[in-house]
């Protein structure tokens, strides 16, 4: 144990102990395909580490959890290998917990990174544990995001790009307007944010996108796929149909010349490389039920559902959610966007009961507007694009603030434009 990595001691890592996270911090953690064992003395400990591995920021990982604390993983690592990621749990005095791992450092190998959980809250003790190569020390009981950020916090690269975040955008109901919603808000998003944003269209056979953003692109999505084994960041960019200087796209092929059956992973390895080159990656899905849309919708960071206020965008709309929060039992639910309020003598479910029943954040209200709406989509612009002025174009930017987590840091941005405009007009 005394090889591995030393981290340097800091306020930030001594605040460590007491398990502070946030939201947004636990949302963008990542785990490599790793292996994980842990050697519990608690059961609740044990139960939240099991927990944890079926997460979906540890799907990659390969966990095994016991009991016996650090005189089980002694006894099992004087004739095994210890793995990548090593928990060990310890209820002892300071003095004992420093004897027993100098135990385990004898039979711990060079490269296996060492997370403590133990009960007493003593800075002292934590220095003393990493100037032993004990990578993390942590008060119990410890709960599941902290759990999995500290271990993410592991293989982290301060110096590396940061790895996009992923939004899916899906419709409660065919033809409820989930594509437009998509473009509209990747399009929001790249302006408002002044970030790279790429999106992927996911309706293979149907999609709009390139109609849409006025783009006719001989490849895509598709030849994305076709190639696992050559796809990267090059072949990507090759593929991408670049929509401004900080929007691309990668489009469906919009034929039927086939069927589009995939296994449930088979995009995953797309979103990857598209979240490596891009902070902000968006995924147009189709009003469909497989298995890859399923698998989807259990990765991604954010999920926005796009519905009309009718009863059954209502019912589609609930099951969504609760399966989506059965597949991410750890995540925020989705957000909901109502799209085409208003429709004239349309009896409509009003906006505040339709996200009520929903128990969910209700993102924006977007009122039937076939005029402006039909008018971008005819011209392959955005609602922005095609009248900037219009209060639907600022629910859009909005919207791309509140998915960013930034929405805070654009009202400040407004109301600072507005009083300056306020004095030019004085």
């Amino acid at each position: 144990m005394s090889d591995l990595a030393q981290y340097e001691i800091n306020e930030s890592s001594e605040q460590n102990m007491s398990g502070q996270l946030s939201t947004s911090d636990f949302q963008l953690v990542s785990i490599p395909r790793i292996s994980v064992q842990a050697f519990c003395l608690d059961e609740r400990t044990a139960a939240t580490i099991q927990k944890a591995s079926l997460d979906r920021r540890m799907s990659k990982t390969h966990t095994m959890v016991r009991q016996g604390g650090i005189p089980a993983a002694v006894e099992t690592f004087k004739s095994a290998a210890t793995p990548n990621f090593l928990i060990v749990e310890t209820l002892s005095s300071p003095k004992e917990i420093i004897r027993e791992l100098d135990e385990l450092a004898e039979y711990c190998d060079a490269g296996t990174k060492v997370l403590v959980i133990g009960r007493i809250n003593d800075v002292n003790l934590y220095r003393a544990l990493i100037h032993r190569g004990v990578g993390e020390y942590v008060v119990g009981p410890v709960d599941i995001p902290q759990l999995i950020n500290t271990i993410g916090q592991f293989y982290s690269n301060a110096e590396a790009e940061p790895f996009g975040r992923t939004i899916a955008v899906i419709g409660a109901k065919g033809g409820c307007g989930a594509s437009s919603i998509a473009h509209n808000l990747s399009w929001s998003i790249a302006k408002t944010m002044e970030t790279d944003v790429a999106i992927a269209d996911l309706d293979l056979p149907f999609g709009t996108a390139g109609l849409d953003f006025n783009r006719d692109p001989l490849q895509g999505i598709m030849e994305a796929i076709a190639s696992p084994d050559r796809l990267d960041d090059t072949l990507l960019d090759r593929l991408l149909s670049k929509c401004n200087d900080r929007l691309s796209l990668l489009a469906a092929p919009a034929t039927l010349d086939q069927t589009y059956d995939f296994e449930s992973d088979k995009f995953d390895q797309v979103i990857e490389v598209m979240q490596r080159g891009t902070p902000t990656v968006v995924l147009d899905l189709p009003h469909t039920w497989n298995s890859w849309v399923r698998h989807i919708l259990a990765q991604v960071d954010e999920t926005v559902i796009v519905a009309e206020p009718d009863l059954a965008n209502l019912r589609n709309a609930k099951n969504l959610i609760d399966c989506i929060s059965q597949l991410r039992p750890n995540d925020s639910k989705p957000y909901l966007v109502m799209n085409k309020t208003g429709v004239p003598k349309r009896p409509e479910i009003k906006p505040e009961e339709f996200s009520g029943v929903l128990d969910v954040t209700s993102l924006s209200v977007i009122p039937f507007e076939p005029a402006l709406f039909g008018t971008a989509s005819n011209n392959g612009q955005m609602i922005a694009e095609c009248d900037g002025r219009h209060a639907v174009a600022g629910m859009f930017e909005d919207m791309a603030a509140r998915v960013c987590g930034k929405a805070e840091m654009h009202t400040k941005s407004k109301s600072l434009l507005a009083a300056l405009m306020k004095k030019v007009r004085k």
